[in-house]
This record gives structure tokens, sequence and C-alpha cells, in this order.
């Protein structure tokens, strides 16, 4: 016992250790979600941290508790594989009384968290700048029409599609501006007030509209909606341009005028510590059970589910003669796969049907059109919101899965 006692930071570095391997899975399915953004957000918040008199690890642990208790109910990895690089910056300020706000927006940022508040938004945010950037073109060039996000130029079609409003860039550019303060920090030997973080991300949030505004305009332009270099390529110049440069500029007349703090007590709280221990250790056994996702459990009888087959372990689908009905869980959303399979989504809306709520498509490959209707499913309500449906099953662990219906027009 004395041992223990004596090398107990060692013996706590150990069970990280041993964390981090039982968790392997977790950690190779995150290599396709945000990986190196991730790891380089932890690298930051190492370099970058700074005494605090503040009790971080008690907040820490609020948000521990919070995306174990998620990630126990959904069986949900890419939030577990957050709550381990949580649990190692709660270890690394035990031990040193150091943190970097700035460094932890960027690991927040760079989760499924973020990813699923963006995607919620994504429909509204993508309407208003191709809005704005059908006023600034109007006059320029002719443009015969406007509907949501396709441009109608000289009898042609230009859709804009999410992938074109930036994700990976604004997360990118809020990881260049951590990393702008870090050095200038580093430099000064001294750091930004919480006044000057909170007006640098501000600024680099509206720097990350602005490139986006001129991205989409340059592609209209060019008439480059398709996943190619040159799309690739504009996104790039628009992100040095538009964002890079500024922050460049801008970091020169922002200096930090706060003196780092002195450590005021040494003494670690064990308390905070074991207790994540236990919740990480107690989800990371959930997360070996194999998932029953129970797609056809209490299952409504207008599913003809007697002709349907399983595609695999999380999708159903039903053929009829006049459409196809695909039963999934709720992460498969349709948007995503169809746009990974090349068709090209003309319109995309909330409608009433059946005296309900449902998602409404309009799809286009290969000079063949289709419509979709989807929404997500709890026994017999249908719901339009990932979110709301998935807090749903968080509360009352029921089963949800998405109904897809496709038909060619």
């Amino acid at each position: 016992m004395t041992f223990v006692i004596k090398y107990k930071k060692a013996f706590v570095v150990l069970i990280l250790a041993l964390l981090m391997v039982m968790n392997y899975k977790v950690l190779f399915f995150a290599l396709e979600n945000d990986f190196i953004g991730v790891v380089l957000s932890m690298i930051l918040f190492f370099i970058g941290g700074r005494n605090t008199k503040m009790k971080i690890h008690y907040l820490l642990l609020v948000f521990l508790v919070l995306f174990e208790f998620v990630s126990y109910r959904l069986h949900t990895k890419s939030l577990h594989f957050l709550s381990l690089c949580i649990i190692i910056c709660l270890v690394y300020y035990s031990f040193t009384k150091k943190f970097s706000y700035i460094a932890f927006i960027c690991l927040l940022l760079f989760s499924s968290l973020f990813n699923k508040f963006f995607e919620h938004l994504s429909s509204e945010i993508k309407q208003a700048l191709c809005q704005g950037v059908y006023l600034v073109l109007k006059n320029s060039i002719q443009i015969d029409k406007i509907e949501g996000v396709n441009f109608y130029i000289n009898d042609a079609k230009i859709t804009i599609d999410t992938a074109c409003m930036g994700l990976s860039m604004f997360k990118t550019g809020f990881l260049a501006a951590a990393t702008l303060l870090t050095i200038e920090e580093r430099k000064n030997k001294s750091y930004f007030n919480i006044v000057q973080i909170v007006f640098f991300c501000f600024i680099v949030t509206v720097l990350n509209v602005i490139s986006n505004f001129f991205r989409i305009i340059t592609l209209v332009l060019l008439d480059c909606t398709q996943e190619n270099l040159l799309h690739h390529s504009v996104g790039l110049v628009c992100f040095l341009l538009y964002q890079i440069l500024p922050m460049l500029i801008l970091i020169r007349y922002i200096k930090p005028n706060q003196n780092p703090e002195q450590k005021i007590n040494d003494k670690i709280n064990w308390f905070p510590i074991l207790t994540a221990f236990v919740l990480v250790f107690t989800t990371s056994l959930e997360m070996y059970k194999v998932q029953n996702f129970n797609l056809l459990e209490n299952i409504s009888s207008e599913y003809a589910i007697e002709k349907g087959e399983w595609v695999n372990d999380e999708v159903f689908k039903i053929s009829e003669t006049n459409k196809l009905t695909y039963i999934k869980t709720p992460s498969h959303k349709p948007m995503i796969c169809w746009t990974g399979d090349g068709y090209k989504i003309l319109e995309s809306k909330i409608i009433e049907l059946n005296h309900s709520k449902v998602w409404y498509n309009k799809m286009e490959k290969d000079n063949r059109y289709y419509i979709s209707y989807w929404w997500y499913e709890c026994g017999d309500k249908k719901y339009t919101s990932f979110i709301e449906v998935m807090f749903y099953k968080l509360i009352y662990n029921k089963t949800i899965r998405l109904i897809n219906q496709v038909k060619q027009v």
C-alpha cells in the first residue's frame, strides 16, 4: 500500500493507458472522424495550458457525467472517444493545475457533438448564404431564378450542397486561431484575457462566414459544385485569403496583457479522478456489448416486412412495385447516403404527409429523378428532428428507427 501511495501519479497514468488500450476499437473508430483535429487540439492543450485558480476538474467531471450517460444509453462511440480525451485533460489539469480554454473549445468543435449541432442548422445557414450570393450576383450575371440552394443560370442548374458550407474549414479556422493565440502568449510570456479570446473567436466566426460566402460566389461563377480538384482548390484559397490572412494581420494588434497566475495549491484532488475512472470504465464495458437495434420491434402493419430482407444489421429493405422502403438505424441519415452515392439533392423541405410532418426530398442521378419521404419513428409517432428523437430515446430507452421511402418519377 505504501508503494502505491508513493507512486500514485505513475499508477494513475498506468490506469489511464490501460483505459486507452481497453478502448482501442473506439480509437480506431475515431480515426475516420476528425481524429487529426482532435489530436492537434490535445497537443495544443498541453502546449498552451495556463495556471488557473478555477476548479476546472469539477466542470470536466460534469462534462464526463453528461457525455458518458449519453454514450452508455445510446452506445455512441464518438462521444465516448470525446470522454476519453476529456479524462486526459482532467488528469493533466489535476497534476499541473494548467488548462487551455481555447484548445478545449477546439476539442469540442472537432467532436461529433458539434457536427450534429451544425448539421441541424446547415439547411438554414446554406439557404441564407445562397440568398446573399444571389443578391450580390443578380446585377452582375444573368441568373434566371433561385430556388433554395439551386441557381438557374442560362437554363442550367447549379446546386450548392452541404459540403460547400465549409464545416471542416470552420473547425480548422478555430484550430488555427488557437495556435496563433498560443504562439503569441508563449512569445510574450503573458496570456490573453477572456474578453480578448471571446473577441478573437467572434472575429474568426465572422471571417468563416465571409470565406464561405465568397467561396460559394466563386463556385457559382465557375459552375464548379462537384467534388474535384478545382472545387477543393477554391475552398483552400478562400480559407487562406479570407480567414488565415486577416487573422495574421489582426493578431499583430491584439497583445496578451494578463500575467501568469501562480499556483496556490499543489495538492491533488483525487475524487474527480477516481470518479472519472469509474465512469469511463463502466461505459467502456458497455461498448463491448453487441448492440441490438430491434428495428422491427412493434413496427406498424403498414410496412410489408414479409417482402423485405436485411441488407445488414442496421438496414432492412422492403421492395414493392412502385417504391422502396428502407428501415434503418437513426444514424443512417439519407442525405449523407444519397450524396455519397452520387445523387444530387434538388429540393429538401419538411411537408405534411398523412397528418404528420416528414422530410421531402427530390433527387437526380444519371438524368433520372427520384422522390423520397423520410422520418424518424418511435412507436406510432413520427419525428423530423434527429436531436429530438435521440433525446426521447435517451430518456425512455425505446426503439427508434428511420423510415425512408423512395420512388422514381
